[in-house]
């Protein structure tokens, strides 16, 4: 068994990163968990301190259920060749972390990752201007205070902006090669 965890801010490249070891891996029983998916139905409300606006706070660690991730996790590893588990908030966890195989942060300029989130909550029920205010009110601050301190975890940094594929590609043939001395 061999579980590979990706972390980095929103908007980095984690899931397609995750996407691609999958495919890559498809010839190996692989579980791939996404930490969006464990959102608490309540999550903490935070208040911008220069706006004054009120934003739900997706980006607090109070906001994931940990003890489902980590439920989740655990089973995956007794039962699955591969886990690669993704999430930005994944190395600020000390447990999990430390269970970890391998650790990826797939790093990507602030510029790029807002552009990303431009448009992937644009389509959805916000208004540009909402996406760039949240951005700007809460998210780089909780990126700058819980994700990007965890980078000295990782034992790889990949570049996620989509002019390159070189680190995936590297992270791919590592895996298969530690898949092979395996057998």
């Amino acid at each position: 068994m061999l579980s590979i965890g990706i972390a980095g801010g929103s908007g980095s490249g984690k899931t397609t990163l995750s996407k691609f070891l999958a495919s890559g891996l498809s010839g190996h029983k692989v579980k791939s968990i996404h930490m969006d998916k464990y959102y608490k139905t309540i999550r903490p409300i935070t208040t911008d301190p220069f706006s004054g606006k009120e934003y739900e706070d997706f980006n607090h660690p109070d906001a994931i259920d940990m003890d489902k991730l980590m439920d989740d996790f655990n089973q995956a590893i007794l039962t699955e060749d591969i886990v690669i588990i993704e999430g930005f908030l994944l190395f600020h966890l000390s447990g999990l972390r430390e269970r970890l195989d391998y650790k990826v942060y797939v790093d990507c300029p602030s510029d790029e990752r807002l552009a990303r989130r431009l448009s992937k909550f644009k389509a959805g029920r916000y208004s540009q201007e909402e996406v760039v205010n949240e951005y700007l009110d809460l998210v780089r601050h909780r990126h700058d205070m819980y994700v990007e301190p965890t980078r000295w975890y990782a034992d790889m940094v990949v570049n996620g902006s989509l002019r390159s594929e070189k680190g995936s590609q590297m992270l791919l043939d590592w895996v298969l090669q530690k898949l092979k001395a395996n057998l």
